[in-house]
Order: structure tokens, then sequence, then C-alpha cells
């Protein structure tokens, strides 16, 4: 089967060996309102998924990003001899340079990608399961090589079941704050930089009508999200940095899933510091009632980002979560020194990149390559600061 024929098709099936491990099936569905029955039902409390997978958070970045990169649904269902769905890949296909690549939706929208377990299955998975899985995937006959980017190890009290799989170091690192029941604050941020960020903080609530919230309201998101669109490519082009949010779809993606509501909340939260005049900074993330992952952030350009209104944010996102026990809260990938003041630990984040055809072998070894080099690059301060020069000259 070619892979027009089997993203035309609505499902392409293809039988897993069921002779020593649980997977008796294994399909692609290219149409995600025929998948979402199946991955609603993995969003529920006796399964394991991580907020950037949600249904609503990837559909969204689908029909806003995706189609118009061209990339198109491969949504992987893996069920057992019964029946009962007992894995979900939220892939999505590319067709470059003559290779066929399946890689997680959400492109670089997600920090985390994952695919979506049945939490008993996922505790008890073996060699054999990832095997029938992988050969399952190779019998589709539509995916050259499967590229499997920014993968958390464990997740919840979990461990990720495709770090079963060959793999490797992610480019970039997570830092992550571990949140214990119970802790006092100055056991999440310490006393003296407790006392540091009031003293600055002292001078903003000077201002008329400073205050922090939450936004629950979709005027109050437009808002907010309005001041950001604005800001932010300023802000980017200081750092002489791409501004990612001009790219097409995008700015329709975040507005589209800021809006969407869960019953626990908003699918991405925005927080933000403020006054009467003015915005002052801007942190929003998704939430899943037990760990809080940053998205995007910016801070006002006006005289009053000298008192650090950005840091000062952070630390009510922390209390915040604190305060609703969250155990854990990050800053996303990429190791930027503001991020270490908070998230002392790092996440460890893996990428696979699994050939399924001849043709995949020589595509796979190049990607992990790249990524091992980049890897590499970040790791080494010399190395890092270099490359930054230039990307700063080039741009």
């Amino acid at each position: 089967m070619n892979m027009a024929a089997a993203i035309e098709r609505r499902t392409a099936v293809a039988p897993a060996r069921s002779d020593a491990g649980r997977l008796a099936r294994v399909e692609a569905i290219a149409d995600l309102a025929a998948a979402e029955p199946i991955w609603r039902a993995f969003e529920g409390r006796q399964q394991i998924l991580t907020s950037y997978q949600r249904f609503d958070f990837l559909s969204a970045w689908q029909r806003e990003v995706g189609q118009r990169e061209g990339v198109r649904p491969f949504i992987v269902i893996a069920t057992d001899a019964d029946g009962r769905p007992l894995v979900l890949m939220p892939l999505a296909l590319r067709h470059k340079f003559g290779v066929r690549t399946a890689g997680f939706m959400g492109g670089k929208h997600a920090n985390f990608n994952m695919a979506l377990w049945d939490r008993d299955f996922a505790a008890q998975i073996g060699s054999t399961d990832l095997e029938q899985l992988l050969s399952g995937i190779r019998g589709l006959a539509a995916v050259d090589v499967l590229a499997l980017t920014q993968q958390p190890e464990r997740w919840q009290d979990l461990a990720n079941p495709l770090a079963g799989l060959p793999h490797q170091p992610s480019v970039n690192l997570c830092p992550v704050l571990s949140m214990p029941q119970g802790a006092a604050p100055t056991e999440l941020i310490s006393g003296s930089f407790r006392k540091r960020l009031r003293s600055k903080e002292r001078k903003l609530q000077a201002l008329p009508g400073y205050r922090y919230l939450v936004a629950d309201n979709d005027a109050e998101i437009n808002r907010l999200l309005d001041w950001f669109l604005r800001t932010k490519p300023e802000r980017m082009a200081e750092q002489k940095l791409p501004n990612v949010f001009a790219d097409p779809g995008v700015e329709d993606f975040v507005r589209s899933v800021c809006l969407t509501k869960f019953a626990q909340g908003r699918a991405i939260e925005i927080h933000a510091l403020e006054c009467d005049d003015e915005v002052l900074a801007l942190f929003a993330g998704v939430a899943d009632g037990h760990r809080f992952s940053m998205m995007f952030n910016t801070y006002t350009m006006s005289e009053h980002s000298r008192y650090s209104p950005g840091l000062i944010l952070i630390r009510n996102i922390i209390d915040h979560c604190a305060e609703r026990n969250f155990r854990a809260l990050d800053l996303g990938i990429g190791s930027d020194e503001y991020k270490r003041l908070f998230c002392k630990s790092d996440e460890p984040i893996f990428d696979s990149f699994i050939p399924l055809t001849a043709r995949g072998k020589l595509a796979a070894s190049a990607m992990s390559a790249i990524h091992r080099c980049v890897h590499l690059v970040k790791q080494n301060a010399t190395l890092f600061q270099l490359a930054q020069r230039l990307r700063r000259a080039f741009h």
C-alpha cells in the first residue's frame, strides 16, 4: 500500500503478532473525527498522557498549523484481542525528500510528546509488546521512519513505555521544580530569593490597580492575548530571534486552545501581572491537576521591566500551583538562565529515530546524528555561545 492509499482511506489496519504479547491489532486513522471517541476515552483518569496530547489541543494544532504545513494525521491505535484500546499514538505524516516520516503532532508547540496509554498496560509493558507495536506500524506500509522527539522518561508515577525503544538524549533539557505535598513556600523558593523579589515588587505595587490574575473569561483571555501578540514580536526582535507566532496559523491555534474549556479549567491557563495602565508580564501553560507546564511568555517593554515582573509572576504561579496541590512545575524545554532560578532539577527527555523500511534506515541515521550534534553544542558552553553569535550575525 502506498502513502496516498494509506491516508485516503479512513482506516488502515495491520495485524499484530498475538502469540506472545497482548496487542492483537494495530490501525492508523487519518480522520481526526473518527479517532475522537477513542482519543477522548484515553483522557480519563485510568489513562496516562500529558496535557499536550489532549484531543482539543492537537486537533486545533492540526486544523490551524499542521494542515498549512502539509502534515496529515496518522493516529495509531493498538488494541488487545477483545478490541480494547491499549495505546494511541497521535502522530502526523510528513513527506519530504522522498522519505515518509511520522512524528508526534503539535510540532514545536508541544513541550512534551507521549503516546496515550492504558495505565495498567503501560505499567506492565514488555519488549514483546513494543516489538508488536512496531511490527504493526511497519505493516501499515505508510511510514519509512518514526521520529519521536521530546519524550519524558517518566510521567507522574510511571515510566514512559517508549523508553524501551532505542533512544538518545533530546537536544534540550527541561528544568523542573518538584512540589512535595505540604511543602512550605520557602522549600519551593528560598526565603532569600523571595525577599529579593518582594523588594522589587514594592516598586510595582505602587502602580494603580496592581494585581496578579488567572484569566477566567473569554474577554479577558482575548485582551491578554492581544497584548501578548503585540509585545512578543518586539521582545523577540530585541533578542534577534525569529517570531514563531507569525508562522501561518499559529495565532489562530493559540487563541483557539486558550479559549477551550475543560471541566477543570482552560486548555491553556493564562497568568498575568498587570496594573490599570499596562500588562506587566504574561505566562501561559497547560495544567492537568498534577503538573503545570509553561508554553509561552513575555513581559513589558516599558521601564517597569527593570523590576523583574516576569520573575515575580513565576513566584505567584508557583504559589498558586502549590495551593492546588500540584506536584511539579516546569518552565518549558530549554535551559534559560531565569528557569534555573526556580527549577533546580532536570527532566530527562529523549528522542527515538526508528527506521521501518530500508529507505528509512539512512534517514533515521541522519536525523539521529543531527540531533546528537545539536545536543552536544547546547551542552557545551563555548560551542553554544559561538552558535548564538553566529545566529545573531546571520539574523
